[in-house]
């Protein structure tokens, strides 16, 4: 099973976009080829292998963040920073 991540667009150049992982200080180079409309910096995208797969509202990608916290949470026991 794989987990697609909100990933945040902190800059795009030529086709990729530099997006922001969670709420981590991991940064990702995005492919926008299987985007159908444009994007911009300072939105959420759902990236999967590298590519970025469809955009998500900002109300929807923070709700999916806080949810990934709560799970890794349960998991382990300690606050996780997604």
């Amino acid at each position: 099973m794989c987990l697609a991540i909100p990933a945040k667009i902190v800059d795009i150049e030529e086709g990729v976009a530099n997006c922001r992982v969670g709420d981590s200080d991991t940064f990702i180079k995005v492919s926008l080829m299987l985007m159908d409309g444009a994007v911009e910096p300072g939105e959420y995208l759902i990236v999967h292998a590298g590519f970025a797969l469809r955009k998500l509202d900002e109300k929807e990608a923070l709700e999916t963040l806080q949810i990934l916290r709560d799970m890794a949470e349960l998991q382990s026991g300690e606050q996780a920073g997604f």
